[in-house]
């Protein structure tokens, strides 16, 4: 009987290390976990617990791993000291068995931030690596995106040794989270993923762009300390200019008063504007720590209170469908009330079509929710199917105006094609149409707009041209109005009625086409109606338009609704042609250039103006296809990206060479 359990419990072991491993590579390479945290953790319990029943197991075992091996898409390099993680405890008693082993109860209790590990090394005060955890022993070398994050400095202040790397946690708040899932084509299923992604991106560019968070809390290998406890460490940190969670930190000397703290902690959570999974708990004194040691992959002197995944299961009511300011539909999911964690669940988002098709959830089924975090609830799956109910089909035509629903090639996003008259869309578009690069008419902010879109008095663009002629006097009696401001707001539409064809391009809000692609159409077409009628070949060979944005502008321009809502404003305004500008032509032709600085005699849109005019291309970021940067005062990390790359680099005098030259 022994050798047919010892022979079953092998099995049962073997499998869970290769649940894990394959959980691990999802999770720390991939960015996208397959399984939630409760999921991963019992079974890392239970595979521990079978190494400390049979030490044979243990070999090679879940106490021996860090993380997972590291990517092929980045160099690596070795962890001069290995970057182990945190042994796991799940309650109370387990919490005193652990404390019970210590020779000091001076406890420090810091925040268990749901991010992304890093660890940045200094000599001299100067940022030279920064590494992923990876395997533990060796990570990815993410030095580059690290720079682009302000809470890591590039140059420690104050008093630090000559070598420190300080390691901490990426991460990303919640309401920067949100507002980078509405602009995403992809959204991100939580902070943690949307952190892991942005920092693990080729292009520092990208990772900039995502609004990153970070906080330091320990360290690696080090030439000198002068700091005796954990605490102090925090001091330091945040001398040399790094943020902590000091703020939220707290000491402890006794089972109970860890758990008073874990209690606080948990009732104040929802608070706290980043995602937290529970506490790390650590002996204070550092020659206490030195003196601990550590095991195969963890320090004996720190452990992690994990908290609890609330979760529950409900009645999945009905799937509704939202249509956000920009035309995406999100689906929403309709469920039975429930209480999860003390807080009562009657919606979760279910981010998009295919979200739905891969959890394969229809009304009717009963559903496990999860409160991720603890405050953004989401589905993670089915628990008993309802196999009378239909299929869930995601709609095809706009649940607000009726018009068609398309998916661009490439993305996950539905999106309405009605973007000039959707209600849903309206107030954002309307916002756009009226902003400075596009038909900038002052005395239009989005408090204006609502109440006009409100009394249904701007239903359209076109309704715009004649609001004052129409609503005038009703306008002057509203809060906020007055003769003056009628008289002003009717002279700033009036100046808007002669527009060039770029901005109008730009201003009624073609799917992903920004100013620069609207002068490309300018200067390739020349008048409205051969924009509207060039056909999909003509838009794709446009240098700097590519298959989607093709796709984008003649499904624009073919949809009925759109054509409907363009004849009505093109009857009201009067759009000017663009000289057609032949392509290669012009002393900058074919130029890429990037504007950093302050430039003494152009603002920024001038500049932009003048170099396109000579032919050239003016882009955003400083890439191995930038041929110029053209810089004035106080220019920053662009002119340094310029120079690392070897591209050429212009002063304002240069320009001035070119135009007085051309």
């Amino acid at each position: 009987m022994t050798e047919i359990l010892d022979l079953f419990t092998r099995q049962e072991h073997a499998d869970l290390l290769k649940k894990l491993a394959d959980w691990d590579i999802a999770y720390h390479q991939n960015d996208a976990p397959i399984v939630d945290d409760a999921t991963y953790d019992a079974a890392k319990k239970r595979a521990l617990e079978l190494e400390e029943k049979f030490p044979e197991l243990a070999k090679n075992g879940a106490s021996t791993r860090v993380g997972a091996a590291v990517s092929t898409k980045f160099k690596s390099y070795p962890h001069v000291v290995p970057m182990l993680s945190i042994a796991d405890v799940f309650d109370e008693t387990e919490v005193a068995d652990w404390f019970s082993k210590l020779s000091s109860h001076d406890l420090f209790i810091e925040l268990k931030i749901d991010g992304v590990s890093f660890s940045a090394r200094y000599e001299k005060g100067v940022l030279v690596r920064g590494l992923t955890r990876g395997s533990g022993v060796a990570g990815e070398d993410i030095t580059e995106n690290l720079k682009t994050i302000a809470d890591i400095p590039q140059k420690l202040s104050g008093d630090f040794p000559e070598i420190i790397e300080v390691r901490g946690e990426v991460y990303m708040s919640r309401n920067d989270f949100i507002a980078l899932n509405e602009r995403s084509k992809k959204p991100f299923a939580n902070p943690r993923n949307a952190a892991a992604g942005s920092l693990r991106q080729l292009d520092p560019g990208i990772t900039a762009r995502r609004n990153l968070s970070a906080f330091g809390y320990t360290y690696g290998d080090l030439s000198a300390r002068n700091w005796k406890t954990q605490s102090e460490y925090f001091e330091k940190l945040e001398s040399w200019g790094f943020k902590t969670t000091s703020h939220w930190a707290r000491h402890a000397h006794s089972v109970a008063e860890i758990q008073d703290v874990y209690n606080d902690i948990m009732a104040h959570r929802a608070e706290i504007p980043f995602d937290i999974d529970g506490l790390v708990i650590k002996v204070n004194d550092v020659a206490t720590q030195e003196r601990m040691g550590a095991r195969a992959n963890s320090p004996r002197w720190e452990v992690a209170y994990k908290f609890p995944a609330a979760r529950g299961i409900t009645l999945l009511r009905d799937i509704t469908v939202q249509v956000g300011r920009t035309g995406v539909l999100t689906p929403v999911a309709e469920l039975e009330p429930i209480n999860i964690g003390g807080v009562v669940v009657s919606r979760a988002t279910l981010h998009n079509a295919d979200e739905i098709a891969r959890l394969n959830i229809k009304p009717g089924d009963r559903i496990i929710v999860q409160r991720a975090g603890d405050v953004i609830p989401q589905i993670i799956g089915v628990a008993e199917s309802n196999e009378n109910a239909p299929a869930y089909e995601f709609p095809t035509t706009c649940p607000v105006c009726g018009a068609a629903v398309v998916r661009e090639s490439g993305a996950v996003a539905r999106r309405c094609v009605n973007t000039l008259g959707c209600p849903a869309q309206r107030i954002g578009e309307l916002e756009h149409f009226v902003s400075r690069h596009a038909f900038d008419i002052d005395g239009l902010g989005p408090r204006q707009l609502e109440m006009f879109v409100e009394r249904d008095w701007i239903k359209t663009p076109a309704d715009i041209f004649s609001l004052v002629a129409k609503h005038g006097d009703a306008i002057k009696n509203m809060d906020g109005f007055g003769d003056k401001s009628v008289s002003n707001l009717e002279k700033s539409i009036e100046s808007a009625r002669n527009i060039d064809l770029h901005r109008f391009l730009y201003a009624i809000g073609i799917p992903d086409i920004g100013s620069v692609t609207a002068k490309l159409l300018a200067k390739k077409f020349g008048n409205l109606n051969a924009v509207r009628n060039a056909t999909y070949a003509e838009l794709k060979n446009i240098d700097g338009v590519g298959d989607i944005m093709a796709n984008e502008i003649q499904s624009f321009f073919c949809d009925e609704h759109n054509k409907k809502i363009l004849d009505e404003l093109v009857a009201v305004v009067n759009v000017i042609d663009s000289p057609v500008i032949a392509e290669n032509t012009g002393a900058l032709a074919g130029k890429k250039i990037v504007l950093t600085g302050t430039l003494m005699n152009y603002t920024r849109d001038a500049a932009r103006e003048v170099l396109e005019s000579l032919g050239a291309t003016v882009t955003s970021s400083v890439s191995p296809k930038t041929d110029i940067v053209l810089a004035g005062a106080d220019a920053g990390s662009k002119l340094q990206r310029a120079t690392e790359l070897g591209i050429t680099i212009w002063t304002e005098a240069d320009l001035e060479n070119v135009l007085n030259n051309k």
